[in-house]
């Protein structure tokens, strides 16, 4: 018995190639024997304002990046839903009047603001999402993406919206186009084509000197810079994106272990701060972590269903 036992013990292991990280993605432990081409299904009704991301093989992470955008590791995701921009200062009026919700940064009275003066982060008093950057300056346009909200804000946004916040494999899935592009961005590996940017992000270098070529010192207006080639905006630059996931330890997610650590989610995307010497967030694999009830002048999101 004792043999037979360990017989099947030892065979239920060697199976276990993959495990689920969430109910639309699993973990892969070895790299995928073949890529089926993901093709859209016909007659597929897609909701306004979201794109159709298929299904499919992508190895998340990066071999040249920081040390948390290491190991990669393959997943299989499930074809879901995004919204083709950052939920935008004026969606998010629309669920503040429907439902009286206050933010955080409204209860705790500041949120974070990058001072360009002083060079450095600090609290500021009346920040919201009305006024990201005081009201002393003037309101957000509607037509940019909403910020000083934290992930708790952007889950009951995407609860009343009836979406959800992506997983940042998810994220990345859908920035590597849904078919494992490994550019350095999702729409090739230079930020600046024919001398236009292609981005909203911090020109020259950070915190000293910003030159402004990419035309905006703060947030730029959602779809500003074009679409990628899965028709999303806004996935480099411009703001960081609040993820669903825990921050999580890549070796570990590799091995199968789950994470642990509840004190700070993720988020993707980079932002108009961001600038290669100093914090190259905006490439596909970037990634930042921030704790949850935290609300930043350069941080939005965008669901998914």
């Amino acid at each position: 018995m004792v043999v037979l036992m360990g017989s099947c013990s030892s065979e239920k292991k060697a199976e276990q190639s993959s495990f689920d990280f969430s109910p639309t993605v699993k973990i892969l432990k070895e790299t995928p024997k073949t890529f089926p081409k993901q093709e859209v299904p016909k007659n597929l009704a897609i909701p306004d304002g979201m794109v159709y991301v298929p299904g499919g093989y992508t190895q998340i992470g990066t071999t040249d990046g920081m040390d948390f955008e290491k190991p990669m590791f393959w997943v299989e995701v499930k074809p879901f839903f995004m919204d083709i921009s950052p939920v935008t200062v004026g969606q998010f009026r629309e669920f503040i009047k429907a439902t009286n919700y206050k933010t955080y940064a409204e209860n705790f009275g500041d949120g974070g603001f990058f001072d360009t003066d002083a060079k450095g982060w600090t609290l500021k008093k009346g920040v919201n999402w009305e006024y990201p950057q005081g009201k002393d300056q003037p309101k957000a346009p509607d037509n940019h993406p909403v910020t000083q909200v934290s992930w708790y804000d952007a889950v009951a946004y995407a609860k009343w919206a009836g979406k959800r916040l992506p997983s940042e494999i998810e994220w990345e899935h859908a920035a590597r186009n849904a078919k494992n592009d490994r550019n350095l961005y999702p729409f090739g590996n230079e930020i600046i084509k024919e001398g236009k940017p292609l981005a909203n992000t911090w020109n020259v270098v950070f915190p000293d000197f910003n030159k402004n070529t990419d035309g905006f010192f703060y947030t730029s207006p959602v779809g500003y810079f074009g679409k990628t080639p899965l028709g999303l905006t806004d996935m480099t630059g411009n703001v960081w994106q609040w993820c669903d996931n825990w921050k999580i330890n890549y070796a570990d997610i590799a091995q199968g272990i789950m994470p642990t650590d509840t004190t700070e989610k993720v988020e993707k995307g980079g932002s108009f701060l961001c600038e290669p010497g100093w914090c190259h967030g905006y490439r596909v694999s970037g990634r930042s972590f921030t704790s949850p009830e935290t609300s930043l002048m350069h941080v939005g999101f965008r669901c998914v269903k």
